[in-house]
């Protein structure tokens, strides 16, 4: 056998496999956006989670990126949705507040993915109030949703499907998966949970979870707010004041209203298994009333542990979507994002929800996997933000990015380089205001890698927080002579964003 004869078969694999290569690197990546509602990342093992585990988003992480610093433009549901479709701040795609109207009409990301060739669905939460646009397919809960029997708005009308709400949302979008979409053409999936949400309705899986252990405390949970501004002192989200008794903390039974409501959603085993979840507790409490500090130890226990067997079938929903990517040769070309509409308090500050700049309500949790792509198991500290997901599925699928859009692309740091004018600052804005749920003030502000600069404007306040000294967020430094020059340039920094964000002085109070 000569040397020719060796060479020719070598030089036909080589060429295969550069075919191969090339028509996969022609092959746009399908994405699959899963998106809770509430998930604090401090209730996912993966970003060190002190309450719970979570083993198939960790798997997710294991696989992908996790961002540590993914911040977002306004902390509350509806605008961070209304974000995500636009990649515009709320300023500029008219959605401020929850009960605002989405304008369908306006450019998304869906739609100019769809004018790409790419097949897209929505199924789940959406919560903009009017009828999706840019998806050939969709499913979505009327509203908040309920947890049992949820009931789905279609193109042909209003559907109820029983069984419990993170279940069903898996199970339509694996349906559609399978059976619903064109095979022919990459796809881009929306799976949007209702979960964790208020009232944090755990499963019939896991609502018996947790019997009998107690959860570590936060240790912010008894802060008085003496060392910040009037907006902390009075936001009415607060475990002891503030949660209801009957729904939040489910101190109720099958014959009370709230009880035949839920019950009445429920199959039989569904309801045994409510029974059994809460009947002993129930009574306990009942019999001793706790008072003072002790109620709010037993609120708080109530509470997260409701909050992260609610969380459990959210993980569980991730893993069932990665096994059926394996199980049908989907994962190599499948872009899977995890993420969550804002942060949310697990008793820090002794609160619960959101809306405000502090930390566990600004950051949400973040994680990619993109298989050839991203370095598997790796970790980015970037402050990176919601408004940046329309530029990164558009950039991802190879579709260019329209002008006026205001976040940046992820993808180049995904492929782990940092483009030289990254963001060293992020602009943040709460509309909802102290006339709406929860009181807390409207306020806008700057963040950086160690401070924030926040100004709750319908009140006439300023607070700055040095993180790095302050990780709990308990003491305001405005006006301190220490942090004088830190504070100028803060300002300045401020009204820099603002000019740039074409953010008006003029801005709206919503009612």
């Amino acid at each position: 056998m000569n040397g020719r004869t060796l060479i020719a078969p070598a030089l036909i694999l080589l060429f295969l496999c550069l075919a191969v290569a090339a028509r996969a690197a022609e092959t746009p990546p399908n994405i699959i956006f899963i998106f809770s509602d509430d998930h604090a990342y401090q209730a996912i093992s993966c970003y060190g989670s002190q309450v719970n585990q979570t083993p198939n988003i960790d798997r997710l992480a294991s696989e992908g990126m996790r961002f540590d610093r993914c911040v977002v433009t306004n902390s509350i549901c509806g605008p961070c949705r209304a974000v995500i479709q636009t990649g515009k701040y709320s300023h500029k795609n008219g959605f401020f507040s929850n009960g605002n109207r989405f304008d369908g009409s306006q450019q998304t990301f869906p739609k100019l993915l769809r004018q790409a060739g790419y097949q897209t669905a929505l199924i789940g939460k959406w919560h903009l109030e009017t009828e999706p646009q840019g998806f050939d397919y969709w499913k979505v809960l009327p509203g908040q949703g309920r947890y049992y029997s949820p009931a789905f708005l279609t193109p042909d009308g209003k559907q109820t499907i029983p069984g419990y709400v993170t279940d069903v949302i898996t199970d339509q979008s694996l349906a559609w998966l399978q059976d619903g979409r064109d095979k022919s053409k990459p796809f881009m999936l929306m799976l949007q949970h209702k979960a964790p949400h208020r009232e944090w309705q755990p499963g019939p899986a896991h609502v018996g979870d947790l019997e009998g252990v107690t959860l570590p405390e936060p240790a912010t949970l008894f802060d008085d707010h003496s060392g910040l501004t009037q907006a902390a002192k009075r936001a009415t989200m607060r475990v002891l004041e503030d949660m209801r008794e009957v729904e939040d903390s489910k101190v109720f039974d099958e014959t009370s209203p709230y009880g035949r409501q839920l019950f009445e959603l429920m199959t039989p085993a569904e309801q045994a298994a409510w029974t059994a979840a809460y009947a002993k507790e129930n009574a306990d409490f009942l019999a001793n009333k706790p008072t003072g500090d002790e109620r709010k130890r037993w609120n708080y226990q109530r509470y997260i542990k409701d909050y992260v067997k609610t969380v459990a079938s959210v993980d569980d929903s991730v893993g069932r979507v990665l096994d059926y990517l394996e199980a049908n040769d989907l994962a190599d070309n499948t872009i899977v994002i995890y993420s969550s509409d804002q942060g949310f308090y697990l008793g820090e500050h002794g609160w619960y929800d959101k809306r405000f700049i502090y930390e566990q309500s600004l950051r949400a949790p973040l994680i990619v996997r993109w298989p050839g792509i991203v370095e598997a198991g790796s970790v980015d500290n970037h402050i990176v933000a919601n408004v940046d997901f329309a530029q990164t599925f558009l950039d991802a699928a190879g579709v260019a990015s329209p002008d006026d859009m205001q976040g940046a692309s992820l993808v180049p740091v995904l492929k782990g380089k940092t483009p030289e004018d990254w963001r060293d600052a992020f602009y943040y804005h709460y509309y909802e205001g102290i006339k709406n749920t929860h009181t807390v003030g409207e306020h806008y502000g700057v963040v950086t890698d160690r401070y924030k600069l926040m100004h709750f404007y319908t009140l006439g306040e300023w607070e700055l927080i040095d993180i790095e000294k302050d990780p709990n967020e308990i003491k305001n430094v405005y006006g301190d002579p220490a942090y004088a020059d830190v504070q100028a340039e803060l300002h300045a920094k401020l009204k820099e964003l603002r000019e740039e964000l074409d953010v008006k002085n003029n801005t709206p109070v919503i009612q």
